[in-house]
């Protein structure tokens, strides 16, 4: 069984699904939906179209660097198989599939990082802005004793909660 890659989104294609459309100068588009095939007849770059793995990989959203990918790049020429080949190779799918889902893992939480210390400047900003809206007691006792000054965020109600109540 063949899969092939869509050309647009680089999704897979299986066997008797999606669009074949073949160039005058005989080269060869698949397309896995209809979708990416209009937006191939639109011209539309994959590289912009934020839906494809081509803009994911070119923004850093998707890895590109993981070298585990090579195990599945395509070949054209037929192997010839080896028993002890073969089975080296089956008992090396799980490690490879435990190394790639803890690269994938450090990648999204490499990506969060940045995001987090804006969301504790802005939290800080915020916190600087509204200090005039603290009770004068806390903030005398705070400037006293040299402490952070804790206060207690109440969830507002919404009509969820209350109904469980």
């Amino acid at each position: 069984m063949r899969l092939e890659k869509c050309w647009f989104c680089s999704s897979t294609i299986y066997p008797g699904h999606g669009i074949q459309f073949v160039r005058n100068d005989a080269k060869i588009f698949r397309f896995c939906r209809s979708k990416c095939h209009k937006n191939f007849k639109m011209k539309r770059n994959p590289r912009k179209v934020k839906w494809t793995k081509a803009y994911r990989r070119l923004h850093g959203k998707d890895m590109t660097q993981d070298t585990t990918f090579e195990f599945e790049r395509k070949r054209n020429r037929p192997e010839r198989y080896d028993r002890n080949i073969t089975e080296q190779t089956l008992k090396a799918i799980p490690l490879i599939t435990k190394i790639r889902h803890d690269r994938l893992r450090k990648h999204i939480t490499d990506r969060q990082k940045p995001g987090k210390t804006q969301e504790l400047k802005t939290d800080a900003k915020e916190l600087e802005q509204d200090i005039g809206i603290l009770p004068n007691k806390l903030l005398k006792e705070a400037s006293t004793e040299k402490t952070k000054i804790k206060v207690k965020v109440i969830k507002q109600q919404t009509k969820d909660n209350i109904m469980e109540e």
